[in-house]
């Protein structure tokens, strides 16, 4: 897994600015640690650092490659999980490899089939590739977003990066906020609206497409999207075909020339992927137990508070797992201290306020993992494609017209200051985005209405929540150098159970039930049928405490850049309130400390980013 930043300038010479694209490589160390590369010519400038996975001579980067006179030059941030099949395929059309390298299938494929490459890739990647002799920039995101990519264009010149932090290096981007701006972070926040990149005038490709620059300006292209039709198969062949995608998921993403292992909570989901796993290295004749990880906060076992969201601890269930497979397993426990100071960290790796502890503490989890192994695969977004979240149940979310993972709408609109509420309109804006965002769904013709209404919220869910996740899952394990794998994001998979009918997908009366179903067998059944527990936080109320006392600070100093965007008076009263909210503002786990603990994040990322604010 790598990080990538590059520029094209049709208007100047970049072999002089070679110091400018070294620059906003060097942010991007810590996604690449061990090794870094440059590429510049004229009108192009190329930069990578990389974290060896696979073939650590044969991957260097950027990559050159010539055909019939012809040079193609590749950059590449990601991990191809059907390299196996595209090299046998390339090799019957002529290419010749050098290299056991998936950065080369790449390449070779781009050359072979040009804009079509991404139809063909299976796996996690955001990648350019420069075409010297027609003057052409081809930049690609896989179908999910899984790997981050954002550009910005200003006249004759496109610059572009894995993170925020390599585009603001450049000494003409400038981190300004607009109106915009503001509302996806009071508004949205910690989610995003695709394609926005927060800082006026940067975006993000957007998962799904690709963009071809060349002199004739810009062209952006969905290659692909979910599509709705029928589900022909019973439910047999349902339950067949679900564990045979995934497990071949899990199987495929295995491949790797470094120390791995998987993230185990002893729920569902990563319980699922570390069985499998499991399973399949033991087919494959692997002797070593795998390497797992499961997290937990010290004072836990005191302040625990069961609720409808987080209805038990995983601890018991973690221990089932180990047992059950013979794991090599280490409990990561984080205290509050540094789970508070993490959260500054977490601003820097995501460039952005993010989702406060629920972010700090994946970057410390996967701090630690980083220590054994350098690949991980994850149980992540199972809920999302299986639709096991709380508001597919929930008739308050159902009914809402809004994001059902939004609902407290009052809470997060309270804490702006009231000239900017009524000068930005936030509700409308998020209203705007809501329906925006309800356009897209790919509708069934025929659908009955109660039907229709969870497609669309599946659709949210996927598009929406999903690639907060994913985001926070890159920003905060590429931070420490940990590549984090994500087999229930297999295009395949998602495809299939996309038209799969609410019925099958609940069957047994259960969420997830097709899921259950089809790992019966896999696991323990007291994993099996345990209910839904989301990724754990912590309940000591020193953290309330801690983050409290911080927000007090910044109320407190003149020069706060956050004081004049904010209701002081509403914020006060949120620090010293009682409890916490009947239902979280965002998600199923942030409620007041969260919202103090975001509050918090926002002043830092203004002052540590210098933001100017223009609106």
């Amino acid at each position: 897994m790598c990080g990538i930043a590059g520029w094209i300038d049709w208007e100047r010479d970049l072999t002089r600015e070679v110091s400018v694209l070294e620059a906003m490589t060097e942010t991007l160390a810590c996604r690449g640690p061990d090794e870094s590369g440059h590429w510049v010519t004229r009108h192009a400038a190329l930069g990578q650092r990389r974290l060896i996975v696979i073939d650590p001579v044969g991957g260097v980067q950027p990559m050159v490659r010539e055909r019939g006179g012809d040079r193609f030059v590749l950059a590449y941030n990601g991990e191809l999980y059907n390299a196996a099949e595209l090299r046998c395929e390339l090799e019957a059309l002529g290419h010749r490899f050098t290299t056991r390298s998936d950065t080369e299938v790449v390449l070779a494929a781009y050359m072979a089939w040009g804009e079509r490459a991404p139809e063909r890739l299976n796996g996690i990647f955001a990648f350019a590739v420069w075409d010297e002799r027609a003057q052409r920039l081809f930049l690609a995101r896989d179908r999910f977003g899984i790997k981050p990519l954002f550009y910005q264009v200003r006249g004759g010149t496109l610059l572009f990066a894995s993170e925020l932090k390599a585009l603001l290096a450049h000494p003409e981007v400038e981190p300004v906020v607009d109106a915009e701006g503001l509302l996806e972070i009071f508004a949205l926040g910690p989610a995003r609206t695709p394609g926005h990149g927060i800082f006026r005038g940067i975006r993000e490709l957007l998962p799904g497409h690709y963009l071809v620059c060349d002199r004739q300006g810009l062209r952006q292209v969905h290659y692909w999207r979910l599509e709705s039709r029928p589900h022909t198969d019973d439910p047999a062949t349902t339950v067949a075909t679900v564990r045979d995608l995934l497990a071949d998921a899990v199987r495929r993403q295995l491949v790797s020339d470094v120390p791995l292992g998987t993230l185990l909570s002893g729920g569902l989901d990563s319980s699922a992927v570390t069985a499998l796993a499991a399973r399949a290295l033991a087919e494959a004749g692997r002797e070593a137990p795998l390497r797992t990880f499961s997290v937990d906060y010290e004072g836990n076992d005191r302040f625990f508070q069961p609720n409808d969201f987080q209805p038990e601890a995983d601890a018991p269930y973690v221990d089932l797992m180990v047992r059950t497979l013979g794991t090599r397993h280490r409990v990561v426990r984080l205290s509050t201290a540094a789970l508070v100071e993490a959260l500054a960290r977490a601003v820097t790796a995501r460039d952005l306020p993010g989702m406060a502890d629920i972010d700090a503490s994946l970057l410390l989890f996967c701090e630690a993992i980083r220590r054994d192994v350098t690949v991980a695969l994850s149980g992540e977004c199972a809920d999302e494609v299986f639709c096991g979240y709380p508001w597919f149940f929930r008739d308050d979310a159902l009914r809402a017209d809004t994001f059902p993972w939004s609902l407290k709408l009052d809470a997060r609109l309270a804490v702006l200051h009231p000239a900017l509420r009524e000068r930005l309109r936030p509700g409308e804006y998020l209203a705007d985005r809501y329906r925006q965002a309800l356009a897209e769904v790919p509708r069934l013709e025929g659908e009955e209405p109660a039907a229709a209404r969870r497609r669309e919220i599946a659709y949210l869910t996927l598009t929406r929540w999903m690639p907060v996740l994913l985001d926070r899952n890159d920003r905060m394990s590429m931070a420490v150098g940990l590549e984090v794998r994500v087999p229930f994001c297999d295009h395949r998979l998602v495809e299939y159970v996309w038209n799969v009918p609410w019925a099958l997908k609940t069957m047994g009366g259960r969420e997830k039930g097709l899921l259950r179903h089809a790992l019966a067998g896999v696991l323990p059944d007291a994993v099996l049928w345990r209910k839904k527990s989301p990724y754990p936080k912590t309940f000591n109320p020193a953290y309330l405490a801690a983050v409290g006392q911080w927000v007090r600070s910044i109320l407190a100093d003149p020069h706060s850049p956050l004081r004049p965007l904010i209701d002081e008076g509403a914020v006060r009263e949120l620090v010293e309130a009682e409890g916490e909210f009947d239902l979280p503002w965002f998600g199923q786990l942030m409620r007041r400390p969260q919202m103090l603990a975001y509050l918090a994040q926002v002043d830092l990322w203004l002052r540590k980013y210098r933001v100017r604010v223009e609106v």
